[in-house]
């Protein structure tokens, strides 16, 4: 064999080789990215968390009008996921920068300006209207809302959920008006 063949063989092999090896190379360079992958997975786990608690604070409210559930189950019931809801609220406010924090800050300084204008809660028949105070409390309304609007209530004949559209049961086709 040629000089000139076997240096080329040998290149050949060293570029192959360092292909090769490179993931061994760069394993410090995907440490430093998998901890803000982590800090995503965290907050994406935390943000399905909530979505289930409130959920599970719509249905048990839903159950309670419904009086599915004893009177003196449902308060305890509710602090308890309330409080599981505020503590996912703290987790996800402690992985946000600095730089949100501030705007938070920012913006908790303008609706308390608000409410200094606006003074006292305004009368309205029998009681007060005022602004719910924790955001917890105002996603709940929120996805209440949204959710009285979707229901429509059950079919008399079969039992069946039905929407408020609906003017028969998808179930059993009785009319629900």
């Amino acid at each position: 064999m040629e000089s000139g063949s076997i240096f080329l063989i040998t290149a050949l092999l060293l570029v192959v080789g360092l292909f090769i090896g490179k993931p061994l190379y760069d394993h410090k360079k995907n440490r430093l990215v998998t901890a803000p992958a982590r800090d995503s997975h965290l907050r994406s786990a935390l943000l399905a968390e909530q979505d289930r608690i409130l959920t599970a604070l719509w249905e048990l409210d839903f159950d309670y009008t419904l009086g599915k559930i004893p009177e003196e189950d449902y308060p305890g019931q509710r602090k308890t996921l309330l409080h599981q809801g505020a503590n996912i609220l703290r987790q996800l406010d402690a992985l946000q920068s600095d730089t949100q924090i501030g705007e938070a800050e920012t913006r908790l300084e303008a609706v308390i300006a608000a409410r200094r204008m606006a003074g006292s809660p305004v009368s309205a028949g029998a009681g007060f209207v005022s602004q719910p105070d924790d955001e917890f409390e105002v996603m709940l309304a929120n996805r209440r809302r949204l959710r009285q609007e979707k229901a429509g209530g059950f079919c008399p004949q079969c039992g069946k959920p039905v929407q408020k559209s609906d003017r028969f049961c998808p179930k059993c086709g009785a009319k629900t008006v």
